[in-house]
């Protein structure tokens, strides 16, 4: 069986839905397919998982936060909710239709097959998410079978590991808030760390985002970045958990977690960590002065006064180079996420060594009519955000609407 549809969006997570919104506003009839339902993605992540970013921070185009607490921080299931009543008034979402293989047609457009029927489209938005694969290093290939490794899709809450001293591979935001919930529950932590940026949770009576939303820095490009890799690199240390507070090395050193160098490989129960630990350090804290600056920036074209920030205290950097991990319970990976789009789109030529799009303003440079939203760094260091995919949606819709038009 097979059905022809002109535009087809896939994935109903926020970047599916908002382009579905831009493109209903313009009449542009199409429809949104979900693998499973909607809001799962979210409701996939661990039992105490918030939004990193405050609640006013959800803007995404028709479906805005309008609560009582615009500087709380949703749960899982609350930012899954917000979207499910979102696709509700959207009403062309199609949930439980995996498209288990997209490719182009002779005649032109989209061959699209799914478990019940091919569909046949003109035009293809993959909005798919930001973090579709989590990445498991090749340093925990050798860790021995007796040691459970899970990623951050399969971890759920300190419960649910098995008893023992955990080790967390890591250095951004889910790692962070994964070390310290552990180290809270009673576990011993010990955490390899990468090179994460981190700040205070608030600033002059102003939360973090916010200064950083007021800058330039989620206006940065692609092109402004040191090199392609550095979209992999990590988010602000933060937490949105019991309110917002501050996360980074130095609170989960004070909490009792040992901090190690980058980890290298596992030989069994032998763990091998980089000495660089006193680097990894310096590389947040410049992170650290990069906001600060940014912050006083924001102040002096605004015409406020700069607020206080301290600097960080002394943080003791020695740590060992190896690690006997025989009755450890758990190795809990977080490492970031990677594309897989190359798995299910036979377009050859489709993403970059990094796994990222080749596109041009969000159109496929290989594949006409062949569009993306809700990657991160797209267009800008916001393209997938709660606040930012919205533009990249309009801008979108209108290039189809466009094009759709000239056809006709």
């Amino acid at each position: 069986m097979s059905e022809d549809i002109d535009v087809v969006v896939i994935g109903a997570g926020q970047a599916g839905l908002a382009t579905s919104h831009e493109l209903g506003l313009r009449g542009i009839e199409h429809v949104v397919l979900e693998a499973t339902t909607v809001g799962s993605s979210w409701l996939g992540r661990w039992d105490s998982f918030t939004l990193v970013g405050p609640n006013h921070t959800v803007r995404l185009p028709g479906a805005a936060y309008t609560g009582d607490d615009p500087g709380g921080y949703l749960t899982r299931a609350e930012i899954a909710g917000h979207l499910q009543a979102y696709a509700g008034r959207l009403g062309r979402v199609r949930e439980g239709v995996p498209v288990r293989r997209l490719g182009r047609r002779e005649a032109g457009g989209y061959e699209l097959a799914t478990d019940g029927e091919t569909i046949h489209s003109r035009v293809v938005v993959l909005a798919t998410g930001a973090y579709q694969r989590p990445l498991r290093p090749a340093a925990v290939a050798g860790l021995s079978a007796d040691v459970l490794c899970v990623d951050v899709l399969g971890y759920r809450n300190p419960g649910s590991l098995p008893d023992g001293p955990v080790l967390v591979v890591g250095s951004g935001q889910s790692a962070c808030q994964i070390a310290e919930e552990l180290v809270l529950s009673g576990r011993e932590v010990v955490m390899a760390c990468g090179r994460a940026p981190w700040f205070l949770r608030r600033v002059g009576g102003r939360d973090v985002f916010e200064w950083l939303i007021d800058s330039s820095f989620y206006e940065q490009t692609p092109e402004q970045l040191a090199s392609p890799a550095a979209r992999h690199g990590a988010n602000l240390q933060a937490s949105g958990a019991g309110g917002g507070h501050d996360l980074h090395y130095r609170t989960l050193a004070g909490l009792g977690v040992r901090l190690m160098g980058h980890l290298l490989d596992v030989d069994g129960h032998r763990a091998r960590f980089a000495p660089d630990l006193p680097e990894v350090i310096a590389a947040g804290d410049a992170g650290f002065r990069f906001v600060c600056d940014s912050v006083a920036a924001v102040c002096r074209r605004d015409g406020f006064a700069v607020p206080e920030i301290l600097e960080p205290a002394a943080l003791d950097t020695t740590a060992p180079t190896e690690l006997d991990l025989r009755g450890f319970g758990a190795v809990v990976v977080a490492v970031g996420f990677r594309s897989r789009y190359t798995e299910w789109v036979d377009v050859p030529g489709l993403v970059d060594a990094q796994g990222f799009p080749v596109h041009a303003d969000g159109e496929s440079l290989v594949a006409p009519d062949l569009h993306f939203v809700g990657v991160h760094f797209l267009r800008r260091r916001r393209s997938s955000l709660l606040f930012g995919v919205g533009d990249d949606a309009a801008a979108t819709a209108s290039r189809i609407t466009a094009r759709l038009r000239l056809r006709t």
